[in-house]
Formats: C-alpha cells, structure tokens, sequence
C-alpha cells in the first residue's frame, strides 16, 4: 500500500514531461510535410537529420540486446524453457507470414491497381537500378549470422548476429551457476546506462522526424502521390485490416486483451515509427514496455529481435500488392499458379535480405529479377511512393512483432496476466525517464538460489 502511494506522485510527472516531447514529435512532422511541398529541392536536402536521428537509435539496438537475452536466460535455469519460445515464435512467424502473402493475394486480384499504366524507359532504367547487390541469397543470410568475432556482433549492427552472440552468453552463464551472478549483475547495470543513453537520445526524435518527413514529401511530390494513389490507399486498406482484423482477432482469442487497448499503450512508439518510416528506430522501446507489460525477459529477449528479421508481415503484404501492381501496368497479369509461386520465393528471399537498407524496395527488385526478370522494369513505377508504402510496412511490423511477443508469451505461460492488466488500465505506467522498472530487471537476484539447487542436483 505505501509504495503505491509513494509512485503515484512522481509518475504524473515523468509522465508530463515526455508528453511535451511526442506532441513536438507531431508539430515537427506537420513542418516537414509543410517544407517538403513549398520547397522539395530544400527538403531532400534535410535527409541527412532524419538519416542521423535513426542511426542514433539504430547504436542502441545491438547492446539493448544483448543485456535484455542475457539477462533473461541468465535468470532462467532451465535451457529447454528458452528452446521452446525460439521454437514456437519461428513456426508462428512462418504461419503470419503466409497469412499476409494470402491477404495481399486476395486483395491485389481484387484491386488491380497497376491496369493502364505506362511503363517508359525511364522507369525501367529506374526498376533496373533498384536490383540490390547487397542482397544475398539464404544459405549467405544464414552464414553471416556468425559474425567475424564475438566484438564485431556489436559494432556491424547485425541484430541476428548480437542475438546469436547473447544467446551463447546466456546459456554460458546459466552453465556458470552462482559465479555467474557478479556478472550478470553487471550486465545489469550496463542494461540500466544504455536504457538511460536511449531515454536522452529520444529528445532528438523532433528534429529527426521534421528531417525524414520533409525530405519523403520533398522527393516524392504530389504527382508521384496522385498516381499511384489506388496502390497506396489498398496498401494501406490492407495493413488495417491485417492489424485490426487477424492479429486483433488473435490477441482476443488467446490473450483476451483488446487490439486497441494494446496499440494504445504502444501510441508513442507507432508516432516515433510513423515519422522515421523505421521500425527499428522503436525496436529498444518494444522490448523495454514488453518488459513492463509483464511478459518475461527471455520471451522479450528472443521474441522481439528474431521477429524483427522473420515476422515481417507489413513487408509481406507490400511484396504481394506490388508484385500484382507491377505485372498489371507491364501488361503481362500473372496466372493464380505464378502469383503463389514467386510469392513462396519472396518468402524466403525477404529473410536474405532482412536488414538492408530500404529492404522492401530490394528485396522485391531481387526476388523478381531472380524469379521474374521481365517484371524489374516495372519496380521503377513504384519507387516514388515507396518511402510512404514504408510507412505502413515498418507499423504493420511492428504491430505484428507486439501482438507476437504476447502471444507467445501466454502460449509458453511467461506473462504475468494481472500486471498486463494494471498497466493496460494505466495504472502502472511506463517509466519515461529510465525506460526501466524493478519488475524485469530484479529477476537474475530472484532466481539465484533456483539456480543453486538445480546445478547441485546436475
């Protein structure tokens, strides 16, 4: 009861301060948009501000990481517990990833948004341009998962390689036992100071959300905009009704939380998302309110980062429409049998290509120029509005890897359901300042004398 009354001062205030903060988030986006009509050639010229602002997010992501796996396996003494999240999330990810290739299917048969275009040549040396040799095929995506030594998981800004080198860390201090408590203790603390160099970098996210926004606007224009207004409104149609309808329906059904309820709680981060068109610029903060949602460390920990290369829902969606888009305005509409084929290509072709850069323009110019090379002139059509498609891609995945990291939680009984509802009711609300609480991070102390009496029986 007394520490009840002790926090319920000092959160309003926390609180109040970072409001300022994400209502000067939605004034800078609204310049932005004002800048990049009246003066498109100044605006492209702002990229380098919203570039800067995501990379400073993007610095965070490897040791956010790596302190919240490690701590979590540390503080779970049992190896097979952390197998079988890895093992449910990655048949879940496969499953919500067909789900959206059938979803853009259907909706792209039905719209038929790319009819009556005209592809000139122009656009083809554009389309061609867009054919990324960063892409690598599945067996390079899987390899370079090991990086070159453990130091450079965290300075290439591979996220799969940090999970793969957290996850090595963790299991060696689970085998470690109780000489393994000084360090996770430290990684602790470590965990505290990054969250706090997270917390300071956010108060550039105005400055960085006016610099992208304005230099989308700017180079885009508007005849880009009223051309291909039907892709991007089905687009758009598409990740709403993937969102609200499957996942909301999922979210009901296995957890009996409301899809609103939830997104609400995760506004700030669908604002930061929605002025960087990244959602890796909000990928530390998921893990930080999964936390504080009351889903445990090491579902956090392997959901979140694993979904963020294998459950990229928004990404499927967009592959699917614009595949359809483009081989409509090339004249040449594919048969049901081609659509599902080159679509089950894309599948495993956006998994190589997960974490380059503008993935979901190169990832389609590659999949089509393995699979469909007559169908690459046409990706120029949609490189105009691919920056704003971007948009709904990086929401949907976010909103996909959230709804995931729930679910998978409730399914493994990792989620405490009473704290879920405390703070979905707002009644324990997320730390700003710290992007911390004691509710995951005491967790290595609690479960040090388990360990003991685990390793005594080994």
């Amino acid at each position: 009861m007394a520490s009840t009354t002790h926090t319920a001062p000092t959160a309003p205030a926390k609180r109040d301060r970072t409001h300022y903060l994400y209502i000067a988030v939605i004034v800078a986006v609204a310049l932005g948009i004002a800048v990049g009509l009246i003066a498109p050639d100044f605006a492209v010229e702002l990229k380098p501000i919203g570039t800067g602002f995501v990379n400073l997010i993007k610095m965070m992501i490897s040791p956010i990481i790596f302190c919240t796996i490690v701590l979590g396996i540390g503080s779970v003494r049992k190896a097979a517990k952390v197998g079988a999240v890895g093992g449910i999330a990655l048949v879940y990810f496969l499953i919500m990833s067909l789900v959206a290739l059938g979803i853009g299917l259907v909706v792209g048969n039905i719209v038929e948004p790319g009819t009556g275009l005209a592809v000139t040549d122009a656009i083809k040396e554009t389309g061609q341009a867009q054919v990324s040799p960063e892409a690598k095929d599945t067996t390079e995506f899987l390899l370079g998962i090991i990086p070159t030594t453990i130091v450079s998981a965290f300075t290439g800004g591979e996220v799969l390689q940090t999970l793969l080198v957290a996850l090595l860390a963790g299991f060696a201090l689970q085998a470690m036992g109780n000489a393994g408590q000084p360090i996770l203790r430290g990684i602790e603390h470590i965990q505290r100071l990054v969250f706090r160099i997270l917390a300071m970098v956010m108060w550039a996210a105005p400055i960085g959300a006016f610099g992208a926004i304005a230099a989308v606007t700017g180079s885009a224009g508007l005849d880009a905009l009223k051309s291909l207004a039907v892709l991007m409104i089905g687009f758009y149609i598409t990740c709403f009704l993937f969102v609200f309808i499957v996942l909301g329906a999922l979210l009901k059904i296995v957890a009996g939380l409301n899809i609103f309820t939830f997104l609400k709680y995760l506004g700030r981060e669908f604002l930061l998302i929605l002025s960087t068109s990244s959602s890796e610029s909000a990928l530390p903060r998921l893990i930080a309110k999964m936390e504080h949602l009351g889903v445990s460390k090491p579902v956090v920990g392997i959901t979140v980062p694993t979904g963020y290369s294998f459950n990229l829902d928004g990404t499927m969606i967009y592959m699917t429409m614009a595949s359809l888009f483009i081989a409509d305005a090339m004249g040449t509409p594919m048969a049901i049998g081609e659509q599902v084929a080159l679509l089950l290509f894309l599948l495993v072709a956006s998994k190589g290509a997960a974490g380059v850069t503008g993935a979901g323009l190169a990832t389609l110019a590659g999949g089509l120029q393995s699979h469909k090379p007559a169908l690459v002139d046409g990706v120029g059509l949609i490189v105009g509005i691919d920056r704003f498609m971007s948009e709904a891609r990086a929401l949907t995945n976010f909103a996909g890897n959230a709804v995931a990291t729930v679910l998978i939680g409730t399914w493994t009984k990792e989620i405490d359901k009473a704290r879920v509802d405390e703070v979905l009711a707002g009644r324990a609300p997320f730390d700003e300042a710290t992007l911390l609480d004691d509710h995951g991070v005491a967790a290595p102390a609690e479960a040090e004398p388990e360990g003991e009496k685990q390793l005594a029986k080994a």
